[in-house]
Parts: structure tokens; C-alpha cells; sequence
């Protein structure tokens, strides 16, 4: 496995259908086996009706197959703080995730 234990990701479900739901995930690996990766974090899933990102609140642990073609696995920085991550969305259009220090990391094109 590529990933590391205490690596911090950033996984997007592709939307495998125009309808299907938007959905991210920030967390830490916690375990690896094969292509599998047990990740703690965040859920995000795109509200509707604002057209922007929502944390879900609850903490989560997540089984992720890392060789899905359905999913999008960003490694951030290590000094990334997952319980302040947040997305904000800019006048432009654009779309970024950060944690409130200066690291962000651009979404516009996904």
C-alpha cells in the first residue's frame, strides 16, 4: 500500500451518474491492507438547495478501496488539521477546502 498510517487524505466519490450525490471525505489512515485503507474523519456532501459543502458533524471510520476507479484519493500535508477543515466557495466560482492556516487546496475542477 502507498498510503501511510497517520496520513492525512482527502477521497472524492466520483459521480458515476449526473444525479448521483456529491460526496467527499477527510480523515487519517489508520490501517492499511492491500488496496484497502481504514480512514477516520469527515464526511462532506454537497447540500442542494446552497449549492455548497456541509461537514457532517460525527466522526466517522471508513473502509476505502484505494484501487477503485471511483475514487479520488488527495494526500494532504501533515500539519493539516482535519477537525478545521471547511470548504469555502469564492465569488468566481471556485471552490477550495481549507483548515483556516494557509494551506488550501483548489476543488474548482472537480
Amino acid at each position: 500500500m502507498i498510503l501511510q498510517i497517520g496520513e492525512k487524505v482527502l477521497v472524492i466519490h466520483r459521480q458515476l451518474f449526473e444525479r448521483d450525490a456529491k460526496r467527499h471525505f477527510i480523515g487519517t489512515v489508520e490501517q492499511c491492507e492491500g488496496s484497502l485503507a481504514r480512514v477516520k474523519g469527515y464526511l462532506f456532501a454537497l447540500d442542494a438547495t446552497s449549492n455548497e459543502f456541509v461537514k457532517r458533524p460525527s466522526l466517522r471510520t471508513r473502509i476505502i478501496a484505494m484501487d477503485d476507479a471511483a475514487v479520488i484519493v488527495n494526500v494532504l500535508p501533515d500539519n493539516v488539521q482535519i477537525e478545521k477543515v471547511a470548504y469555502s466557495h469564492e465569488s468566481g466560482g471556485d471552490t477550495l477546502v481549507t483548515d483556516g492556516s494557509e494551506w488550501r487546496l483548489d476543488l474548482t475542477h472537480l
